[in-house]
């Protein structure tokens, strides 16, 4: 009985699974008590072995049960450790928490985006910072251009700059890449300018079409920005204004329908009717010149991504959309 005791508390007493297993080995292995007791077998009288074989069943039978139960017992509490290591308390989170939803910033770059590659148009990225001749003489912007001016442009001390429009990720292409030619390159620039409709980082998307001379008219470029307009805008009337832009010839503004009043005159649209959106135009002989191509023809266009985000969701100052407050990003779940 003080053996059988003795075996008992060592199972009572182990209190995590490896050392019940050192326990088992000990009582129920092939070198264990048990298997000793029954090496005795022959040992004993032959009338007394009956009794002594049914003694030692008992036995096992008793410790085994011991055994199983005290093993269930840590194996479950060793999960209920796991999970309270592991687990997360849902009661911490509100009922809407799950359901995210995308900067207007990202939402509205993401349709651009798309629009374009189903028309297919690869993506290309450049630099934030990059040269004065991938930035401004390789587009046709000369050294006295006002554009270079230090109140507009971010220069750094070894003469490089942050780039002040994707125009340059186009001067890129061209130089590792020969005719045909059709990307847009959206991202990140960076210009001096801080107040209701500037900001020091905001983000573009332009877009270049080259081909042989001949291949590519403006007529293109007119189908594809009206097109591409009214699948961000609706059923919007389109313009094309004459203008200058330094590495277009000729070059264009772009205007749709002011989408706040039907076209009838408001204090956005200043009562012209008239919303400008983006710049285009044919690509001024000068930038091909840069890039060492001849005989092609191309157009060119860009656009502020802000500039349509605030149309589409009526926001109203332009410095709004970079502050972070909760109380418009919780609007576009």
């Amino acid at each position: 009985m003080e053996e059988l005791e003795h075996l008992e508390n060592k199972i009572k007493e182990a209190d995590d699974l490896k050392i019940l297993e050192s326990v088992r080995i000990e009582i129920f292995g092939k070198k264990g008590v048990l298997a000793k007791e029954f090496a005795r077998m022959k040992e004993i009288p032959n009338e007394e072995k009956k009794a002594f074989a049914q003694k030692l069943n008992t036995l096992k039978a008793k410790l085994t049960e011991l055994f199983d139960a005290k093993k269930m017992a840590l194996e479950a509490a060793a999960i209920e450790a796991m999970m309270a290591k592991e687990g997360v308390d849902v009661t911490m989170y509100r009922a809407h928490a799950a359901s995210g939803g995308l900067h207007p910033v990202a939402e509205t770059m993401n349709r651009i985006i798309d629009y374009f590659v189903s028309m297919n148009f690869a993506i290309e990225e450049g630099p934030f910072v990059d040269d004065d001749f991938h930035n401004f003489e390789a587009l046709n912007l000369p050294k006295h251009h006002p554009a270079r001016d230090m109140q507009d442009t971010f220069y750094l001390r070894d003469g490089m700059l942050l780039r002040t429009h994707t125009s340059s990720v186009q001067i890129h292409t061209m130089q590792k890449q020969k005719p045909p030619v059709r990307i847009i390159s959206p991202g990140s620039v960076f210009r001096r300018d801080f107040d209701l409709t500037h900001t020091p980082m905001f983000h573009q998307v332009e877009g270049l079409m080259v081909d042989e001379e001949g291949k590519i008219s403006f007529a293109h470029l007119k189908w594809i920005l009206e097109d591409f307009l009214r699948y961000m805008f609706g059923d919007v009337k389109v313009r094309f204004r004459p203008s200058f832009f330094p590495f277009t010839e000729p070059s264009t503004e772009v205007d749709i329908s002011c989408i706040f009043c039907g076209a009838e005159g408001c204090r956005v649209c200043s009562q012209t009717g008239w919303l400008e959106v983006l710049g285009s135009g044919m690509v001024d002989p000068n930038v091909f010149k840069a890039v060492g191509y001849e005989n092609v023809s191309g157009y060119a266009f860009g656009l502020g991504v802000e500039r349509f985000a605030m149309l589409i969701h009526r926001i109203g100052d332009l410095r709004s959309l970079f502050e972070g407050d909760l109380r418009l990003l919780e609007q576009f779940q």
